[in-house]
């Protein structure tokens, strides 16, 4: 009667304490009050394709673009700090879900004493004790704190492989915004040697002119100067494609060294730029994820805080063998064994539970706001490489035209300085000198397209499937 009594008291106080659990620790909800919908600027589309889900593989048909980013992806040492904070996470995650078992520890242990004359002992004799014993200890999670921390360190895992992600998006953005940077000095050095090349024809000519009365050794001089203006240039575009090789090898985990590439006219520009709908960026960008993981950790922690103001409950257990001999030693009368429980209530912890809530709780509200700001960053950065790119394409169209009119500008000048008297060197020299700044221009508007197009496929979380 009195066994079925005890059974019946341990279901009620296990019942009380998991009714209690439930308003110890809060479960987590997703933050609110953020307007996803509107992150797009000036945008209402309601197409769900998306860009990101693009393999990078599809994006970037280079392949030598494509050859530079698996090199990365296989020894950029960003990446591979990434996956030894992700392994350390895993170890913990292992931990806490190990700490809901018991600690089990043995000892063996061999103890000599003598016993002093006055009590009982002789001189010569020595007392000899054989001990072989485990102990073991286990505490329950009554108020869900072993539960809580469990889903901290998971959220924490989450959260290291997020940032595995975003280092591996970041990674690829950045190989493929220097190749085509790469590509962009490369074909500016090209016009302006071969401008150099024209200039040195330039004057060879106004030298035959002169001697013609054509013209006038000022011509002549400014000729030469036009030349050089050009020409000075170059050691600039040399030094930029060296500086740029060097932070790619960097990215490639290797010493600098110089890149294999194409050329800048073989790069196309995916005009298919489907951003999706703004909800699209919390599956996709992992750097959201991230913060929100890092959100859902110190949420739990603070759940963790707030059990430390409530009891616990530890039971602990030792048994084994003890005897002055070794003969028989694995008798069952050497056997010996202790069982205990114990309920611990905080009074006094001169502020340490306080302390450790306030401080989860600050923790916790930091990081809402920075995963907000996470998310209304994301969307900017979406808004501004879609209209970045539209920029480009608009600047395109209008430098072709601008650059075929100069390219008109300077032949009929050439033509006028040497048939008529109404135009002087001068207006060559301008027309020359606006035609290779539109030339240059044109290939930073082509640059400007691809790496817009590069900063849009990162900001919506491409790069990483």
């Amino acid at each position: 009667m009195k066994s079925n009594n005890k059974q019946a008291l341990l279901v009620i106080l296990a019942a009380a304490t998991f009714v209690a659990s439930c308003r110890v620790t809060r479960p987590y909800k997703q933050p609110e009050n953020t307007d996803i919908s509107k992150l797009y600027r000036d945008s209402t589309t309601t197409d769900t394709t998306n860009m990101a889900d693009l393999p990078w593989t599809q994006l970037f048909t280079d392949p030598h673009l494509q050859a530079l980013i698996r090199e990365g992806i296989e020894n950029n040492l960003d990446l591979k700090i990434a996956n030894a904070r992700l392994n350390a996470a895993a170890a913990n995650l292992r931990q806490s879900k190990e700490a809901f078992f018991p600690t089990v520890s043995g000892t063996a242990s061999v103890t000599q004493q003598k016993v002093a004359i006055s009590q009982g002992g002789s001189f010569i004799t020595y007392n000899r004790t054989y001990q072989l014993s485990a102990t073991a200890s286990w505490e329950a999670d009554i108020w869900g704190k072993l539960r809580s921390t469990k889903r901290a360190y998971m959220a924490n895992f989450l959260k290291s492989e997020a940032y595995r992600r975003a280092v591996m998006t970041q990674l690829i953005a950045n190989i493929a915004t220097n190749y085509y940077s790469l590509l962009a000095y490369d074909e500016q050095l090209r016009i302006t040697r071969q401008t150099v090349e024209n200039r040195k024809a330039d004057v060879e000519t106004m030298k035959t002119l002169k001697e013609s009365d054509v013209v006038t050794g000022a011509d002549v001089v400014q000729s030469e100067a036009n030349r050089y203006s050009a020409e000075v240039t170059i050691p600039d575009l040399l030094q930029n494609i060296r500086e740029t090789e060097n932070t790619i090898s960097v990215y490639l985990g290797r010493p600098a060294s110089s890149i294999e590439r194409g050329i800048l006219a073989d790069q196309s520009v995916n005009a298919d730029l489907k951003t999706g709908v703004p909800a699209q960026l919390l599956a996709n960008r992992p750097d959201v994820q991230q913060a929100e993981y890092q959100l859902r950790y110190y949420y739990e922690l603070t759940n963790v805080a707030r059990t430390y103001f409530y009891p616990s409950l530890s039971i602990s257990a030792t048994g084994g063998l003890n005897g002055t001999s070794l003969n028989n030693f694995f008798d069952a009368s050497h056997f010996f064994g202790s069982i205990a429980a114990s309920l611990t209530q905080p009074i006094f912890q001169q502020g340490l539970n306080k302390q450790r809530l306030r401080v989860a709780e600050a923790n916790q509200e930091e990081y809402l706001a920075t995963y907000k700001q996470t998310l209304l960053t994301a969307g900017q950065e979406v808004t501004n490489a879609l209209f970045d790119y539209n920029a480009a394409v608009d600047k395109a169209a209008i430098r072709g035209q601008q650059i075929t009119y100069l390219q008109k500008a300077v032949d009929y000048t050439k033509e006028l300085l040497k048939y008529t008297s109404n135009t002087n060197y001068t207006d060559v020299l301008t027309s020359e000198q606006s035609l290779l700044t539109a030339q240059l221009n044109s290939i930073s508007d082509k640059l400007q397209q691809l790496q817009a197009v590069v900063t849009l496929y990162r900001s919506l979380g491409g790069g990483w499937k």
